[in-house]
């Protein structure tokens, strides 16, 4: 094991059944994967903690993932979207508070056309001109995602949710694997910075799956990864169904950025909804992004993917300060800049 981490750690790959090999006998080794985590992490980005102000518009959603509380079929949401001026007024209270990247969070709402959000990207690009714009409203085609980054969108967020067909197809009846990936591919092609990623924990979810969702990112090379434990809804098909855990959400964090030493990794609300120092441990496995709420606190609860979604209720400035002290208490600092991937950075690495 010790040999297979040190490989990894020096050569950032491993194949199929070396990951694989990891993930079932990490046990007694976890230590010595996550400080490796760090240190690789620490050498391209130092110990900056980059922040984006997360807005989620609404929570309409067209598709009917079995695991997510916005689901089509969910009746007992509150459906909501926020106005071009609402959307503006989340920005502006952001940049006041530092915030130089912007996550627009939607589900899959059709009433959002590209005409919409190339308008509301041009008032955002405008008003606020030094800022970055991060995308995640799920799967477009190719025209819509072509018109959105001439618009100036910069990054765009779409989680790959599984590398394994079987497992997609028993979570999404109504949505295509192979799209998924064509829209990923659409992505990269088009020179957006991608984040794509999936969750820990999934019902049926096997180590094999896991291996095979790192091997798929490290083929992809994205810009960003997102992964988070599931949790379940109750509301859900997937309502009774045990939680993903935070410590091997953590592993796949830790693997994740010694297959990507580059990547900029979350550190989810997900993980500290589960526990109260999950943010932390995260950063203490190799994740050096965090996205506070910058949406009103008046519908932040409607926005519920999962039950008991942490920071619900806090104001967007006490927000700010709460995620900075506890950047500051897990050894790192924060970074308030765009944070673009390091490939588009002046520098190159710290040591």
């Amino acid at each position: 094991m010790k040999n297979l981490l040190n490989k990894l750690r020096d050569n950032n790959y491993l194949s199929y059944d070396e990951l694989l090999k990891v993930i079932e006998n990490i046990d007694g080794y976890k230590d010595i994967l996550f400080q490796y985590a760090v240190d690789l992490r620490k050498k391209y980005y130092g110990t900056d903690v980059y922040m984006r102000g997360l807005i989620e518009f609404s929570n309409y959603c067209s598709k009917n993932c079995k695991y997510c509380g916005l689901r089509r079929d969910n009746k007992k949401v509150k459906r909501y979207r926020l106005s071009t001026e609402e959307i503006l007024d989340c920005c502006k209270e952001g940049y006041r508070l530092g915030y130089r990247t912007f996550v627009l969070q939607s589900g899959e709402d059709p009433y959002f056309d590209d005409e919409k959000l190339i308008s509301l990207v041009k008032k955002i690009k405008k008003n606020f001109n030094e800022a970055a714009i991060t995308l995640s409203i799920g799967e477009r085609s190719f025209e819509s995602y072509k018109k959105l980054k001439n618009a100036g969108v910069d990054r765009y967020l779409l989680r790959h949710e599984t590398a394994s067909e079987y497992l997609y197809k028993s979570l999404h009846k109504d949505m295509s694997f192979s799209n998924r990936r064509k829209c990923i591919k659409d992505l990269k092609d088009l020179n957006y910075q991608v984040g794509a990623g999936f969750m820990v924990g999934l019902p049926n979810q096997t180590n094999k799956d896991l291996a095979r969702d790192l091997l798929f990112l490290k083929g992809l090379e994205p810009e960003m990864v997102g992964i988070g434990p599931f949790i379940s809804h109750p509301d859900t098909p997937l309502g009774e169904f045990e939680n993903g855990t935070v410590e091997k959400t953590r592993i796949m964090l830790a693997l994740t950025r010694l297959l990507l030493p580059k990547v900029l990794l979350p550190s989810t609300t997900a993980l500290g909804t589960l526990d109260n120092l999950g943010r932390e441990k995260a950063l203490k496995s190799g994740a050096n992004v965090v996205m506070p709420n910058l949406s009103p606190t008046s519908v932040r609860k409607d926005y519920e993917i999962y039950k008991d979604k942490i920071c619900t209720g806090d104001e967007a400035a006490h927000c700010r300060k709460c995620i900075e002290g506890r950047i500051n208490s897990a050894g790192y600092k924060v970074n308030m800049d765009r944070g673009d991937h390091i490939s588009l950075q002046k520098f190159k690495k710290y040591i």
